[in-house]
């Protein structure tokens, strides 16, 4: 009963947000699903069997797996949790075009404590009291030691890390060598919105957006 009027409430408060406040988020998560966002926009790009692909934030390897499928792409997966990046280990044993990276990409190399939330682990938001000390490691040693000279996508979920991570990627260029970038923005990190706004502002530069769900999903390709 308990778990009834608690999914009730909960359902009250979205309808709120929704309706009445029309908070741009919870409009943005509708219109996600209505458009079908994860099983569409996500999954619909110009890749081949020799495209890169990174996953950064691969939690249970499904986008990974939907991208692999549809086009065989060569796929780097990173995933710090231990437990997530075992099952991943295990799902992709025999499969030789999917690498899973038991760390973390972010603006430099270290290790930090994560707070264990399912697919909302994250180092910035402290909401669970189950925590475990992960490694990350700067992005630009990843693309030096796999001499990667292009990125055909690159998808960013990782909880508030995208904020540094995109700003190292500013910094060191690498931001020009990715064809698109699907990222998902949180608005738990500190001033999320005028961080998004400037990281947006530097993409224009050398990119423009395909798809815009407000602090959901958002797509941007290579001019």
């Amino acid at each position: 009963m308990r778990s009834i009027i608690s999914r009730v409430i909960n359902r009250l408060k979205y309808e709120y947000k929704l309706r009445i406040l029309k908070d741009p988020f919870h409009i943005a998560v509708r219109e996600w699903f209505d458009d079908r966002g994860d099983e569409t926009l996500r999954l619909d790009y110009p890749l081949n069997s020799q495209s890169i692909v990174l996953d950064v934030g691969g939690y249970m390897g499904d986008w990974a797996n939907s991208i692999f499928e549809k086009y065989g792409a060569v796929i780097h997966v990173f995933e710090p949790v231990s437990s997530f990046y075992t099952s991943m280990e295990n799902r992709f044993l025999t499969n030789l075009k999917v690498t899973v990276h038991h760390y973390g990409l972010s603006d430099s190399s270290k290790n930090v404590e994560i707070a264990l939330q399912e697919d909302g682990s994250s180092t910035v938001r402290f909401e669970s009291d189950r925590k475990e000390r992960i490694k990350l490691v700067d992005i630009v040693d990843f693309i030096d030691k796999y001499k990667i000279e292009e990125i055909d996508l690159i998808k960013i979920n990782i909880e508030g890390g995208e904020y540094e991570l995109l700003e190292r990627m500013f910094e060191m260029d690498i931001i020009k060598k990715c064809k698109n970038l699907q990222i998902q923005f949180h608005d738990f990190y500190p001033e999320s919105k005028k961080c998004r706004a400037s990281l947006r502002e530097k993409l224009r530069l050398t990119h423009q957006i395909t798809y815009d769900y407000y602090f959901v999903w958002e797509n941007w390709v290579r001019l």
